[in-house]
This record gives C-alpha cells, structure tokens and sequence, in this order.
C-alpha cells in the first residue's frame, strides 16, 4: 500500500508534490520519494521516515512538473535503496509504484540476463527497466508494452528526461486519479492529494494509460485505443482534510460519527410508506422478492460490519445470509446459488480482496452491489449498483465513522428488502424512528469521553485484553478488540460471550481486562451468568450497559451506559465508547493514533 503523486503545470512542482505526499501519509509512511526532471537530467530525493522538506536540491525547484511517493513497504526494507521513485540504467526514466508485481521475480532474472543492473529489493524497480527496453521514442507505446508483461495490482507514474513537461501513467488493480485544472494537471492515488488545487478528477479504468501535460489528459485503452472518461466533482473541499482543532484525525472522526450518520441516511427514510430509498441499488420489489440468499464479501472492520449486516438481513428479510472473509471467498471455490445478491463492503472501494471476491461473484451469475464510502472508486464503477455512505473522508487508518456509516447502511438496506418481502409497517415505521435519534443518541455518548480516558489509565499498561459480546454486540466486541490491537500494539480478542467457558476462560486472572457488553435484550441473564464466572477468576471487568441498568454494578469494576434503542441499532452506540478507549490506551502508551505501525488505510494489494 502506498502513495501516488504527481503534478505538471505553471508552478514549481517541488512544494505541491510535498504537499500532496503528506496528505498521502496515511496510505504510507516508512520511506518517502520524489523525481523531478531538471536541466541535468531526473533529481531523484529519497528519505526514510515521514515526509520533509530535507535534502531537497535548490536547483530543481523551479521545475514544473515531477512525481511523488510515499511508501509502505511489502517487498524489502525501509530504506532508502527501496524507496520510490525507482530508475532506469540510464536514469533516464523514474517510476512510481502502488501495488504488487507478482512475476518481478522472474522478469528481475530476465533483464538481468540482459544486463540491467538493480540497486533495491522492491519488485517496482523491474519497471522502469522495462520500460527501457520497450522504449523507442514513444514513451505511451514504451508502456503499453510494459504493461503487456506485468501481472498483479499496480498504478504507475513516469518521469522521461527528454519529456520534462509531461507525465505517463497506467493502472490495473490500484486507484489513481486525475486532477484537471487550467493550465495545471495532477495525479493522485486519491483525490484527497489534490483537491486544494481542483475539484475536477477523471478516474482510470483498468489497463488505461494516460498522457498527462498541462491542464490535458490524453487516455488510451491498451486493448481499445483512445478513450473518454468521464469528468467528476470531488464531493468534498480541503477543509474536510483538516483536523478542525483536533489532536489526530481519528479523534476527530470519532466525533464527527453523529454527523456523518445523519448523512447515511439523510434522503433515505420514507415515513409516508415506511421504508428507504437506495435508488444506487437499482433493485426493483419484484427482484428482491425473487431474492433466495444474501453473501457479503469484505476484509477487516468492513466484515465486522458484514456480520451485523448478517443480523439484520435475517432479522428484518428472512433472507439466509452468509459472510464472507473475502480474501478466501475466489480461493474456496464457493457456492453461488441461482438469485442470490452479493454485497460487497470496502471503506475505500480499492480493497484488493473484496474486489477480487466481487468480481468472482459475478463470473458466478451473482448480482453484486457495492458500499464503499469513495464516490468513483473502483468498486463502486465496477458494480454499477449498491449504497455511497456518504461519511466524508476517513484520513485516521483505524476506521471508526466509516464502520458506524456502514452498518447504517446495512440497516437501511435491511428495511428497505424487508419491506418488498414480509416486514410489516408498523415495525419498519417504528425502526426508521429509531434510525432518526441515532445521532442525538450518539452525541449523549460522545458526552462520556473524560469517563472512557480515566478506564484508559488504569488499565493501559495490561498487555492482553478480552472483548465479549452475544447476538448484535458480538460483533461489536470483534470491533473493539480490533481497534485496541490496530492502534495500541496491545493483544486483545474478540468473542461471542458463551465461548469464553469453550477455552478462553483459561486465560483470565486479576490482570486481564474484559470489556463486557452487556446491553438490554432478552438474554441478558446469559450475559451476567459469563460475567460472574470470570469475577469468579478475579478478571478486571469493564461494563457497557444499557443506561439505567444496575444488574452489573456489584460484578465490575467499571461501568459504561448508552442510551436505549432498538437492539439492531445499539452497535451504533456501544461501538463509541470502544472506539475512545483505544484512542486513550494508545495516547497513554505513546502510539502514532492516526498511522499505527505496519498498517495502511487501504490495502490495495492481496
């Protein structure tokens, strides 16, 4: 997973690469590059650690164009030998590369053969080196062939010394977008790099290689010739990338979750007939009554959202629903009954495995529909169909708003099936009244913040955790365990309640903390009989409960509450609090809170 920039145009290109590579930090951040054509020839700047402004040459500033990169590394170390950009013998061509070349092995050994020379251990530096060999003035042609012999997930910006002011890129499998503005042209692995500058971006298809020159982009399909993509606002400005007086990202899209809710489901509850409208579904009451099961196809957060997603589909439809890790679901050879609807989940949309799962749903005859939360992406044009969560840009790599939006989502898809089948007025109308208090509910939790950072200090220093759930907070123990180990490095596990006794239960004594969620339904007996055994075995218990309740105050050792709603909706609440304890835990400890380490916020490769 890494980061894609590049500029040509009318000012120095060196300040609006720095520029857009820190507002790509959070898709990587161990090593960092940019390439710059000069009078001399490519200025290649390497760097490892975050980006600076360090070592820069003076003489290059002036130049106006140039790429940019910033790495997280799968093929070799940090360092700087193995940061981007890569060159050719020559250096004479520059690349940069997001993404996996799965034959770099065997084409390194073939042009080796031929008397390349390698300086990294990425398998990007194969690239520019091929480039090389196919290049014979026409630097589109040079990388059309290129592409002819690469297999994986890859975008890629070019650099040629003897074109100075125009840039080359290609994509398969990895996002990369174009900003067009007058007389200035960017490129970007996401928008969000360049839309300061411009909020005008064209998206590359697979296999599109484009020709980029000031305010000009010229796209040519390898298997079509010339192509027209169309011309996009970017539904956000600068100042959604900010963090608004904030101390990190992710505290601030922590409180942003009342907002961003009401914006999943503003425009979307009908009351008069008591359902949603999802017109991205495209689904018609005669095709989803024809409708005889449900996958979801997602990775990470995303699948813990799925199983609430499973919960809710069966609950409110009566549709048998099964969830899917999608990095096994092409490799399983899975079964896909005749009418079955695939959903596939994916903050980004760029999510290498889910579109891989999705895209062998569809060979399989399945209808697939999308929830992603990047207009554009290429999940969303890939699908053709599904639900924008509309929760604005999610820059912190831990997920948090985008994982409540997404079962927002989930819930109003819920509703919206089950009213085309058997869910009755009455309790769909009373659910879109509850879906409706969801963000004045959550602001009451965010209210609770102080409270969750004094848990934090007691129990930060502990080095494993247990989360435990039954029935609709089971996965929001998943959830929370999850967050704890992203951002804080701590071991922790999530698992449905009745389990612990099945062997985990070995594991508590009077140092490890439980979080408990123990929120109202009808088996909350079960819940409190798991909670006594493990104050049998003197565990630290931290309850979640339902606000009033008092059923647990003599069995922990702390207590959390959160209003009460309709069960389905309650993740939406206890997930909060969850959410800010591995804030505070990882603060405590030290941690980078908006880009833990070894992680990046969307995985592009499998």
């Amino acid at each position: 997973m890494c980061g894609i920039t590049g500029y040509v145009g009318n000012r120095s290109s060196v300040e609006i690469l720095l520029q857009g590579l820190r507002l790509l930090e959070y898709r990587g951040y161990d090593s960092w590059g940019i390439a710059v054509p000069s009078e001399s020839g490519i200025h290649v700047t390497k760097q490892v650690g975050k980006i600076s402004e360090a070592s820069i040459d003076a003489t290059v500033s002036k130049s106006s164009s140039g790429i940019g990169h910033t790495r997280w590394a799968t093929h070799g170390a940090p360092t700087i030998e193995n940061a981007h950009p890569h060159i050719n013998d020559l250096g004479t061509i520059a690349v940069v590369h997001n993404g996996i070349i799965e034959n770099a092995t065997k084409l390194r050994l073939q042009l080796q053969e031929k008397g390349h020379v390698f300086r990294s251990d990425t398998d990007t530096e194969v690239i520019p080196h091929l480039i090389s060999d196919h290049h014979d003035g026409n630097p589109v042609e040079a990388l059309k062939s290129t592409l002819q012999h690469l297999i994986g997930a890859f975008a890629i910006a070019v650099v040629f010394s003897d074109t100075p002011n125009t840039l080359y890129t290609a994509r398969r499998g990895s996002p990369l977008a174009v900003g067009i503005a007058e007389n200035e042209t960017f490129i970007a692995s996401d928008p969000s790099a360049f839309v300061a500058h411009t909020r005008k971006v064209v998206y590359l298809d697979d296999d599109d290689v484009a020709c980029i020159t000031r305010g000009k982009c010229s796209i040519t399909h390898i298997a079509h010739g010339p192509v027209t993509r169309t011309v996009q606002e970017i539904p956000y400005d600068a100042a959604a990338l900010s963090k608004n007086g904030f101390e990190s990202f992710m505290l601030k899209e922590i409180y942003e979750q009342p907002e961003s809710l009401h914006n999943t489901f503003r425009g979307r509850l009908l009351f008069d007939n008591a359902t949603t409208r999802l017109d991205g579904l495209n689904l018609s009451d005669r095709e989803i009554r024809e409708i005889t099961s449900l996958k979801i196809l997602a990775c990470g957060t995303s699948w813990h959202a799925g199983l609430l997603g499973k919960y809710l589909i069966e609950e409110f439809c009566r549709i048998p629903t099964e969830v899917d890790y999608a990095a096994e679901f092409r490799y399983r050879n899975p079964i896909v009954p005749p009418n079955c609807l695939t959903l596939a989940i994916s903050q980004s949309g760029e999510t290498a495995d889910t579109l891989a799962a999705a895209r062998e749903a569809s060979l399989r005859g399945s209808t697939v529909a999308g929830i992603c939360n990047v207009v554009g992406s290429t999940l969303a044009r890939e699908c053709g169909r599904g639900i924008y969560l509309h929760a604005g840009p999610e820059i912190g790599v831990a997920s948090t708003k985008a994982f409540t939006s997404q079962v927002m989502a989930l819930a109003l898809l819920a509703i919206r099936l089950g009213r085309a089948r058997d869910l009755g007025y009455d309790e769909a109308l009373t659910a879109l009244s509850a879906i409706q208090s969801i963000p004045t509910l959550l602001s009451q939790v965010l209210e609770q913040d102080m409270d969750v950072g004094e848990i934090a200090k007691e129990v930060f220093e502990q080095p494993n955790f247990l989360f435990i759930g039954r029935r609709y907070q089971f996965p929001v123990a998943l959830e929370g365990a999850l967050k704890l180990k992203e951002l804080s490095y701590i071991h922790a596990e999530g698992l449905q309640a009745a389990e612990l006794k099945h062997g985990p239960i070995a594991l508590v004594d009077e140092n490890m903390p439980i979080v408990v969620l123990a929120t109202d339904n009808d088996i909350l007996d079960k819940v409190k009989s798991n909670v006594q055994e493990i104050r049998a075995r003197h565990g630290r218990i931290i309850a979640c409960v339902s606000e009033g309740c008092t059923e647990l105050d003599d069995l922990c050792d702390s207590k959390l509450e959160v209003p009460r709603t309709l069960e389905f909706l309650t993740p939406l609440l206890s997930v909060v609090p969850l959410q800010l304890l591995a804030y505070h835990i990882s603060r405590l400890r030290g941690c980078d809170v908006d880009k833990p380490r070894n992680l990046a916020k969307s995985v592009t490769v499998e």
